[in-house]
Formats: structure tokens, C-alpha cells, sequence
């Protein structure tokens, strides 16, 4: 094992993602090839220890105490995965351990809540499955330290999961997990090295693997000494447990990460913020930015406070020469007055006017209400889509949950000549969705791109539709998706069971505040451009997650297989994205 160049590689290795699970592998992985520990010379060989389990199995079928097992066959020198050090042999998992599926016995969950009902924990035992404890039960089969191998509904291909596992005192075992004895060796060496010993081609089944009996028992097993085995085990105990305070530590590490990422963007877009310190709160988030940003999710913060700056007139300075917003709120509504009458054109019971309770609304816009800045706002049709073709297209919840108009499972409706029109959405159309048992989606809008034009909606969404000239729906979009209208949104339904709804009437509620036509187009344009730089910075550590889990994959594997393996020159000289610079575009 090259451990001093681990620690040279310490920094960049210890953020690669699944760091510590692959680090545990890693440490399994030495431990049964020999070497987590070194050889001692005048330990017993394995080759002696396989001629006492022989005697002792002979001893206990004699006895009556185990059934007398079927004869495998030696290891062949192509199953030998690896070259075994000096002591070691080779063996199956029945040279060296009695298989007591016989003694089994699943018992259905209802038949168990029947048996247990009344009783005492006292009178309780666990009841096993395949990968774990699945409750308790009033009796008991065994009574001592076993080995259990999942049989089925187990994650045999996932490296970082465990397959086997170990029991003792007085418990119940079900039909989906293998029972073993082993027969004077160490049982958390046998379950060590069922966790990563490779399946492949012994396992059965499609959708759910399954480990057949005769397959199990004849596993290749490297067998060291026994005394060689407890050191095994020990040392493993130890660096589990200095992986576990690395994980405890790094845990904690990310969270006070976030937590001084979230006070940082939070500084900039508290209600009660002097807006005299937003220059200096700005410059401190940018300038601790590039630190505390180490994952990729991390970004999805930083691209929601830009949304909350941009509503907020924070984003892009004011013009006191553009029109107000007020003239804009006039225009929309002659135009509301040629659309009346239209089906769905005013969200009925919407209050006439708004008052904003923020005395901090920028030069020149307005508070209002979504119902304000639409011309008209209506459902979908409810009617039934399929995929026929010769029908209207039909945009549903799934063409719209994404934030944007996918075209992808499209489906067509029979609609008739007078629904066509009168669902025929336009370039620039708000799609939003009103109705979804994820709160998470209801309420999230898409603007409608070109090439949706002419296409219909389903029930389920709500189209607003705006006067081009005095409303750029992509900053609507925006002020839907920043924190307050979110909040607006969620905080009424967060409670209820089952579809989360919002009807006309609570969106043209939506409350958020309106800037002059030219400072929305400014802002949206801003808004794309930092947007921009967040996809850079996403892929940018995502590409950097991806150079330390090779730089990690490839130093594992060299300590392993040092004659064949190699860390390339590049990934040693990665630099983690977090150490460059961060600029804004246009600062």
C-alpha cells in the first residue's frame, strides 16, 4: 500500500464523492488480500486449520449436531481472484462453514403481529431477512453467532452495500437470507469478505438477483490463519472506526458550509436589509463564495438568490427615465377591457388594487398581483389524450414540471373547432400548474417557446397570457419562482393530503412587484447571464467531483494492483474549481 503518496493526495481524494464509502471498500479489499496486516511466520497454516475444521465438522455430524454436508469441489486455479500471501490457502464457503438453511422458517408479517401482540419485549426475539433485522417475533431458531448471505432483494453489484451480515444470541431467520456456521475461523472475517467478493455469474434473475444455495456454498474463500484472521479483524474494527470520525467530521464540515453559504446570500436579500449595505454584503458573498461552494447542489441556492435579488430591484440599477410601471399597469388594463368576456379572462374575487407593506419598492415600480399584469387567465380541457396524431396537441404536466416547454410524450386530444382556438396558446403564454400531489411542482410556470405555439393544455394547467408590450413574461416567470411568491404559494396547501391545488382565484392573488418594461428586459438579460455563470460553475465542480473520484479510483486500485495501476499526471495536478476566481459578467 502506498500510503505515503495517500497522504500527499489527502486534500484533493478526502472531497471525491462516496470518499469514505470507497475508502471502507478500500480497507475491506486489503484486509482479504493480506494486506491490512503482515504474516507472522509461526502462526498456524491454513492448510493445518482446514484439516481441524474437517475433524470438527466430522465431530458435530457424528453428534447429530449439523446435517453431514455435500462434498465440493477444490478451488480452481481460475477462481482464485488474487495470489493469497504466505499461511493462506484457498477453500469453498462449505470447507469452512456449515449451511443451516434447513433450519429456517419465513413467517408473513401478519401472522407475526398475531404472535406478538400483547407481549412483552422480554418475550421478543429479532426476526431476520436479507439485509437486515425485519422485526420481531415471539420464539426462536437459533441461539448463537452466525453469518447471514442475503439470498434475494439484495444489492449484490453495489460495492458500497452490504450482502452479509452477523447475528448472535437468540433470533429467527427467514427463507431470503443463506445461514452459516463457521467452523473454527473468525465470522467477521467470512462476512468481511462475502461484502466484497465479486457475484457476477453466480447470482440468477433479471429484476431481483438471486444467490442459490448450491451457489453459495461453493464461493471461493482465501482462508488465512486464524490468529492472522482476529489481527485482520481488528485492524479493520480500528480504521472503520477512524473512517467513521472522518465521515462525522466531514459531515460537519458541509454543514457549516451551508450554513455560512445560507447566511451569506441571506444577508442580501433580508426584508429588513439596509439597503445602504447591500454593495458590502454583495462583495463579502462574492468574495466567500468560491470557499464555501464545493458541490455541485450547492449551486441551486446561489441560482434561487439571484431570482430573489432580481424581483427585488437588486439586480440591475434603476432608470428614472423609464416609463413606470404604473403607465404599463394602464395599458394592461385597456387591454383586459377588450378581452372581457372571454372565458376565464379575470380570476373572479381578486381584490382591484394592492398595497405593498414595503416602504423599499424601487424608483418607478408598482406592487401588484399577478391578476393585474394578465389579460386573461384560464384552465385546460379536460378531455382525453392519447397518442393519435391526427388530434391537437395537448401540453400536460409533464411537458411543463421541468420550468421550461418539453416536447417530448406528447399527446393529442379530439378537441373541437371552438376549444382549438380558444386553447390555441400563443409565443410568450404562461403555462402554470395548478393542480399535483408534489408541492415542490404546483405552481411552477414555463413560458411557452415558438415552437409550442398553436398547441392546447391540458386541464390541470392554467395559461396567463400578458400584453407583450408591457410585460416581458420571463421576468413573471422569474417572480413566480423567487421565495415569496413560493411562499404564497405553498404555505396555504403544505398541510393538505393528497393533490396540492391552486385555482384561479389564488394565482391572480400571487403578490409580487412589477418594474418598468425596459428594467424587466435588463433584468432578465442579467439574469440569464449569472444563470449562465451558475451552469459553468455547476459543471465546472461537477467536473471536478468526477477528477477526484478517478484520482481516488486510480490511487485505490495502484495500492491494490501497484504492478498495473497508475495515477495519471493530470489528475494529480487537478486543482479543485474552488481555488479560481469567481467573476461575474458585466462586473
Amino acid at each position: 500500500m502506498n500510503a505515503d503518496r495517500l497522504l500527499t493526495l489527502y486534500e484533493k481524494v478526502a472531497e471525491a464523492p462516496d470518499a469514505v464509502p470507497r475508502l471502507r471498500r478500500f480497507v475491506l479489499d486489503l484486509a482479504v488480500r493480506g494486506k491490512l496486516v503482515s504474516q507472522d511466520a509461526g502462526d498456524e497454516p491454513a492448510s493445518e486449520l482446514l484439516k481441524r475444521i474437517s475433524a470438527e465438522k466430522a465431530r458435530l455430524v457424528k453428534a447429530g449436531e449439523i446435517k453431514r454436508p455435500k462434498t465440493v469441489d477444490p478451488v480452481a486455479a481460475g477462481e482464485m481472484a488474487f495470489a493469497t500471501p504466505m499461511g493462506w490457502t484457498w477453500s469453498r464457503l462449505a470447507d469452512i462453514a456449515v449451511c443451516l438453511d434447513y433450519m429456517r422458517k419465513p413467517i408473513n408479517g401478519t401472522e407475526r403481529d398475531r404472535r406478538i401482540e400483547g407481549k412483552s419485549g422480554d418475550e421478543l426475539f429479532p426476526y431476520f431477512g436479507a439485509t437486515q433485522q425485519q422485526g420481531w417475533i415471539d420464539d426462536y431458531i437459533f441461539d448463537e453467532e452466525l453469518v447471514l448471505l442475503g439470498e434475494d432483494g439484495v444489492p449484490f453489484f453495489d460495492p458500497f452495500r452490504s450482502k452479509a451480515y452477523i447475528i448472535s444470541g437468540k433470533t429467527w431467520v427467514n427463507n431470503h437470507a443463506h445461514v452459516f456456521k463457521g467452523i473454527l475461523i473468525s465470522h467477521p472475517f467470512l462476512a468481511n469478505y462475502l461484502n466484497v467478493f465479486d457475484y457476477t455469474g453466480r447470482v440468477v434473475g433479471a429484476t431481483r438477483s438471486k444467490l442459490n444455495q448450491a451457489r453459495a456454498v461453493d464461493i471461493p474463500v482465501p482462508l488465512p490463519p486464524l490468529a492472522e484472521q482476529r489481527r485482520i479483524v481488528a485492524k479493520v474494527e480500528e480504521l472503520m472506526a477512524l473512517l467513521d470520525r472522518m465521515e462525522a467530521a466531514r459531515a460537519q464540515r458541509e454543514a457549516t458550509r451551508d450554513r455560512l453559504t445560507a447566511a451569506s446570500l441571506a444577508r442580501l436579500t433580508a426584508p429588513d436589509a439596509d439597503a445602504a449595505e447591500f454593495p458590502a454584503n454583495a462583495r463579502f458573498a462574492l468574495a466567500t463564495l468560491p470557499a464555501l461552494t464545493t458541490r455541485p447542489d450547492q449551486i441551486k441556492p446561489l441560482r434561487q438568490t439571484i431570482l430573489n435579488l432580481a424581483v427585488r430591484g437588486k439586480l440591475v440599477g434603476q432608470d428614472p427615465t423609464d416609463e413606470p410601471a404604473s403607465e404599463l399597469l394602464k395599458q394592461i388594463g385597456e387591454a383586459k377591457g377588450a378581452a372581457k368576456g372571454r372565458k376565464g379572462a379575470r380570476a373572479k374575487g381578486v381584490p382591484a388594487a394592492t398595497e405593498s407593506t414595503d416602504t423599499e419598492v424601487p424608483l418607478g415600480w408598482e406592487p401588484v398581483r399577478l391578476e393585474h399584469v394578465a389579460v386573461s387567465m384560464r384552465y385546460g380541457t379536460s378531455i382525453k389524450c392519447d397518442y393519435d396524431e391526427k388530434h391537437a396537441p395537448v401540453l400536460r404536466i409533464p411537458n411543463v414540471s421541468s420550468g421550461q416547454i418539453t416536447l417530448d410524450d406528447m399527446k393529442y386530444g379530439p378537441l373541437s373547432e371552438a376549444d382549438r382556438e380558444a386553447l390555441s396558446l400563443e409565443a410568450d403564454d404562461l403555462l402554470m400548474i395548478r393542480s399535483n400531489g408534489s408541492l415542490e411542482i404546483v405552481g411552477r410556470p414555463a413560458v411557452v417557446p415558438p415552437e409550442a405555439a398553436g398547441m392546447a393544455f391540458a386541464g390541470y394547467l392554467v395559461r396567463l397570457q400578458t400584453l407583450k408590450e408591457a410585460i416581458n413574461s420571463r421576468y413573471v416567470w422569474l417572480a413566480l419562482n423567487s421565495s415569496a411568491v413560493r411562499d404564497q404559494i405553498e404555505r396555504p396547501i403544505r398541510s393538505a393530503v393528497g393533490l396540492k391545488n391552486v385555482n384561479l382565484t389564488e394565482f391572480g392573488n400571487l403578490s409580487f412587484w412589477l418594474p418598468p418594461i425596459a428594467e424587466q428586459h435588463r433584468i432578465v438579460a442579467k439574469v440569464d447571464a449569472l444563470m449562465a455563470l451558475c451552469d459553468r460553475l455547476e459543471a465546472a465542480l461537477t467536473t471536478t467531483d468526477t477528477t477526484r473520484a478517478r484520482l481516488l479510483e486510480a490511487l485505490l486500485h495502484e495500492a491494490l494492483d501497484p504492478a498495473t495501476a497508475a495515477v495519471t499526471e493530470a489528475a494529480e495536478r487537478a486543482r479543485p474549481f474552488r481555488d479560481r476566481p469567481l467573476t461575474l459578467p458585466g462586473a
